[in-house]
């Protein structure tokens, strides 16, 4: 395939000296270019990690063009389609190996894809490969390349559903070993050897040196060790190859194969057969430009494939329609059209070659108007260009392939779609590798299902030779019941045993977690937050006093296909905004897609929903669809439905009631089994001894981010509300308008008084020991004050399981029936004044439990999500946040209440560290693709200002590189000016510069405001400049509490309906807000909270 290297502004070249001047051409347009250091030009403003994040970070400030300089050269890059249309005229501009890829002719001289187009070998090459890449050529390596995706399909089984897979490391030994058997019949064995071939890793060590090597600043000898080492490694590389040709040579074959191609071609140009040599240097130039190409493209449309369900869905039924369960064969692959969509789709979003580069010819304007000089290479910005919102729309950052099935591929404008490279040099293997990934794919889509290690992941790229994943995990399930031996027959083709495709029972039980007898149950969970996570663990505790012993907990996305049979499954999933949770979206795609109503016979299930108030029009439709779709699909439900609302906060309260009073008896009745009536200040199971070592642990989902600054930005005596900002962990990205979830610890004064009422010295340390599921560390010793602190939640008010160990625990017979009373009637004053355990345990002085018994009955401490309040225009490896603190007398009556997270934020200062990690916002809360053509409007009260502070840094840090937007308006209500007017010099800076228009409403002084007291009123004022925006294409954004975004509901609504009666129209309110909720995240898109 295409190659190019993140190195490529690192080689001088002969330009022209005109290139480095700022002089242009009579009547053309400069192109634009950041700010300039003496001497060294833009090297400043480039990631030598991921250079690719700063070229599109520089495209989207400055635009579709702009020009960066270095010592003795000069680049354009080329983001918008109409450019690079222009850019892909060979008459006018073509490809010569700069950079990495001039040092790669070192191990490969002339080979293909390193060739100058004069050179001859290029063109005898060419001209005698071609018919071995043609259609019956690429078709008769079919068998061989099944063979290989076999050994990787039967690893995979191997391994079972719980092993994290490292996918790209394991497609690029499907892609490398592919490579060499089908283009030189030799074999790698990557699959069986646990030590690479040498081959390999002087290969991969080249490619890195490779790219090193045009970046180098100091004398050569400086660097006698590396060119040693890089000498030898091409030594390896020819050796290698040299070996196989000559082998060929002595002991000829009938192959069908690049090598014998290349062996017995004649170029019919010339007449000429290939040299040796140029047969080595092409042999090499394979296995380099295929391997890292394809692993990239099958890493990727599994990445995007797992985060978007429906897509998933689509190409694995697919997969059955036409290849059923039988073996898949070389005429599958023309007839398997949305899997062709997924691989141009994420070849469009993903391409592993992100840009490749062409030299103008001579002088020459782009567009007629932006000057480029001879000999100046232009970079065609592939990941820029594939999302151009003029070819793909406003939704073209979204993975979508029925974009790219053939009728609409075959519409789009030429150069539009350009991953394999352009015109003469374009990849020559692209029909190769295009069966080799559809294969890949099919097969595995055939017989596994997959779920993402870590459910919460976010792409993450590593950059050398291609792009690919980084950190990105997945595993794999076999589909059908199958074990290992039963796949291999049938990839083999050879017939299955009846009895593996019986149903869709879960045979494995590799995730079992029973230590003792009991009826099997399985336990399933979908969960963002954790909540839902932290109840399954309960049902998981709660088993064994049942009679149950758990066979299985895990995500919900995990039993896909794949639902156990003649046991209970207990399924517990959340709601957001009618969504699933990440780790349960495949599961209810599936759910929703079955059509036969006995496919679920034999599933005995219950549910519990987890939801909130705020997302009234979709409240519960998670739980309640999954409920319904698994009795149409004939599965029997055994326990009625429970329901809580997260909102009110009393969902562990309600899980409790309904484990007792609804699950538990109901499936005591129909398996017969019974209540071990264990003692209840017990029932957690967790020893905790007391030892002097220490040691420390880390959630695994979060990362370490540094603080550099925090300041207050309310006046003395208004309720405080803070910004920080955050240096991110070095993988991590983001867009404005996502969220950073935060790992808090306890304030400092809860934790002093959990170590005080245990009667614990401040340096004690614990060891804890569990007889069941805790999400505590386990087996391992750790402060007391670092559990107390980290790992559970202090504050949460107390359940009326937790009051009723307490009143089995009270000595003093006036305390019991206190107690007795709050976990019954009263138990209201509980969730009202969110009284905890801890403030229960200091009030009745008779209890006593032990703290292994404390610690089961709280639950583990979950991540809180804040909107991003800064954009990556301004800092694309810094955030900030702008966030409240809750800090108010507790109405429990005992000292001060106060929010964890907000708490723990506000007790930062620069040089803290904290654990984070971003997590990506609603595809729809993010500015549009088109920001010149489309105006935006947000509003938002209080703290909701943060992701729209984002949004106006961003179009600042575009305006200041010379483009021209869309109009935007910000509607920011709050208290009283020069109170709580949260970043008025800098929104007024912003203002200055034709960011933004503010408009304000104050609460306290709407006088200062126009008479605007809330933000709903300063819409209204502002009616015909809504409307103007809106007729205008605007999309509108709303962040704040509930009440905000009802008011702003309301006043659109009736916005509408006069500006329908102007046109002699009339509206019901039904209509209109039927009308509005038509347009949820198209033209609007809503971040609310309580």
């Amino acid at each position: 395939m295409q190659i190019e290297w993140p190195a490529i502004l690192s080689r001088t070249t002969t330009a022209t000296t005109t290139t480095t001047t700022n002089e242009t051409m009579p009547g053309t347009t400069p192109i634009p270019e950041p700010p300039a250091l003496p001497f060294i030009g833009h090297v400043a403003e480039l990631d030598r990690e991921l250079p690719l994040n700063s070229f599109v970070s520089l495209a989207d400030r400055y635009g579709e063009i702009y020009r960066l300089r270095l010592p003795g050269r000069t680049i354009v890059f080329a983001s918008s389609h109409r450019l690079v249309d222009e850019l892909c005229d060979e008459s006018r501009f073509v490809k010569i190996p700069k950079a990495a890829l001039y040092e790669i002719r070192n191990g490969v001289h002339d080979g293909l894809f390193t060739a100058k187009l004069e050179e001859p070998n290029w063109g005898i090459a060419h001209r005698v490969l071609m018919p071995a890449f043609g259609p019956i050529s690429i078709r008769g390596m079919f068998d061989e390349m099944h063979e290989i995706a076999t050994q990787l399909a039967m690893k995979w089984a191997r391994y079972g559903p719980n092993h994290p897979i490292e996918v790209s490391d394991d497609f690029t030994r499907l892609a490398l070993d592919t490579l060499a058997l089908c283009s030189m019949g030799y074999r790698f064995n990557s699959y069986y050897t646990s030590e690479l071939h040498p081959f390999i890793a002087a290969m991969g060590d080249f490619l890195t040196e490779s790219g090193n090597r045009p970046n180098r600043t100091m004398p050569s000898w400086f660097y006698r060790n590396e060119d040693a080492k890089y000498w030898k490694d091409i030594e390896t590389l020819r050796r290698t190859s040299d070996e196989v040709l000559q082998e060929r040579k002595r002991h000829p074959s009938d192959r069908k194969d690049l090598l014998n191609a290349m062996l017995n071609g004649v170029d019919p140009k010339t007449g000429q057969h290939m040299s040796d040599s140029s047969i080595t240097d092409n042999l090499i130039t394979f296995l380099i430009a295929g391997h890292e190409t394809t692993s990239g493209l099958l890493s990727f449309a599994f990445y995007e494939l797992l985060k978007r369900p429906e897509s998933y869905r689509k190409a694995q039924q697919e997969v059955d329609t036409v290849i059923g369960k039988g073996p898949i064969t070389v005429d599958h692959m023309s007839k398997l059209p949305y899997i062709t969509a997924v691989m141009r789709e994420t070849l469009r979003l993903d391409a592993p070659i992100t840009q490749f580069s062409v030299t103008a010819k001579e002088d020459t304007l782009l567009a007629g108007k932006y000057p480029i000089y001879k000999d100046e290479p232009a970079a065609l910005l592939l990941k820029k260009m594939h999302v151009d919102p003029a070819i793909y729309g406003d939704d073209a950052m979204e993975f979508k392939p029925e974009r790219m099935l053939d009728e609409p591929f075959n519409k789009l404008p030429k150069n539009a779609w350009k991953p394999f490279g352009n015109g003469l040099r374009a990849c020559i293997g692209r029909p190769f590798a295009w069966q080799e990934a559809t294969l890949a794919i099919a097969m595995l889509l055939q017989n596994f299902n997959f779920v993402l290690d870590d459910p919460s992941y976010s792409l993450s790229i590593k950059q050398t030779l291609t792009i690919k994943p980084k950190g990105f995990r997945m595993r794999a399930t076999l589909r059908d019941g199958m074990t290992p031996s039963q796949l291999e027959h049938r990839l083999a083709g050879k017939e299955m045993p009846t009895e593996a495709l019986s149903g869709l029972s879960l045979k494995d039980t590799a995730s079992s977690t029973a230590n003792g007898s009991g009826k099997p149950i399985t336990i399933l969970y979908g969960s963002n937050s954790g909540t839902c996570e932290s109840l399954a663990q309960r049902v998981a505790t709660d088993a064994s006093r049942h009679g149950f012993s758990v066979s299985k907990i895990d995500i919900l996305d995990t039993a896909n296909g794949n639902l156990p049979k003649e046991q209970p499954v207990v399924i517990i999933t959340a709601s957001y905004e009618g969504q699933p949770p990440d780790n349960a979206a495949h599961f209810v795609s599936w759910v929703e897609s079955i059509k036969d109503k006995t496919a679920l016979e034999g599933v005995q299930y219950a549910v519990f929903g987890v939801g909130h108030h705020d997302w009234a029009q979709t409240f519960h439709r998670i739980p309640k669809l999954v409920n319904t779709k698994l009795e149409e699909a004939g599965a029997t439900r055994v326990a009625d439905m429970g329901l809580t609302d997260v909102g009110n906060g009393d969902a562990f309260t309600d899980f409790e009631t309904w484990e007792d009073d609804v699950l538990w008896p109901a499936l005591e009745k129909q398996y017969g089994t019974s209540n071990g009536e264990t003692d209840l200040s017990q029932s957690g199971g967790l020893r905790v001894s007391i030892t002097s070592p220490r040691t420390s642990a880390l959630r695994q989902d979060v990362m370490e981010g540094l603080v550099v600054e925090t300041r207050t930005l309310t006046a003395e005596g208004e309720p405080v509300k803070k910004h920080i900002e955050v240096v991110l962990p070095s993988d991590q990205t983001y867009r404005a308008g996502d969220y950073l979830a935060v790992l808090p610890i306890n304030p400092e004064r809860i934790v002093e008084r959990a170590m005080r009422k245990f009667h614990l010295p401040w340096d004690a340390h614990i060891t804890i020991g569990s007889d069941g599921m805790t999400s505590l560390p386990t087996n391992t010793s750790l402060p007391a004050h670092n559990i107390l602190g980290a790992y559970v939640e202090l504050s949460q008010p107390a359940t009326k399981r937790n009051i009723s160990v307490l009143v089995e625990a009270a000595k003093d017979d006036n305390e019991k029936e206190a107690l007795k009373k709050l976990a019954n009637e009263s138990y209201e004053e509980i969730s009202t004044k969110r009284i905890s355990v801890l403030d229960l345990l200091e009030k009745y002085t008779s209890v006593e439990v032990p703290l292994g018994t404390f610690l089961a009955m709280l639950p583990p401490m979950r991540v809180r999500q804040y909107s991003i309040s800064s954009s990556p225009l301004w800092n694309p490896a810094h955030v900030t946040l702008t966030f409240s603190l809750l800090e108010a007398p507790s109405k429990s009556g005992q000292g001060v209440h106060v929010g964890v997270a907000s708490s723990y934020l506000a007790s930062l200062a620069a040089g803290d560290k904290l654990h984070i990690a971003v997590r990506p916002s609603h595809a729809a809360f993010h500015l549009p693709q088109d920001v010149q053509k489309t105006p935006v409007i947000c509003i938002a009260a209080g703290t909701g200002l943060a992701p729209f502070r984002g949004f106006i840094q961003e179009r600042v840090a575009m305006i200041a590189a010379g483009r021209t937007l869309a109009p935007a308006m910000l509607f920011v209500g709050c208290r009283e000016p020069g109170r709580d007017d949260l970043y008025a010099e800098e929104l007024a800076e912003w203002e200055k510069a034709g960011a933004v228009k503010v408009r304000r409403a104050y609460s306290r002084k709407p006088e200062a405001a126009g008479g605007c007291k809330y933000v709903q009123d300063a819409l209204k004022a502002a009616e015909e400049e809504i409307m103007e925006l809106w007729r205008d294409g605007a999309k509108l954004y709303v962040c704040g509490s509930r009440a905000v975004g009802e008011g702003v509901k309301d006043v659109i609504i009736e916005l509408a309906k006069k500006e329908a009666l102007k046109e002699g129209k009339e509206v019901t309110d039904e209509k209109a807000a039927k009308w509005w909720e038509g347009l949820r995240n198209t033209r609007y898109a809503t971040d609310v909270f309580d």
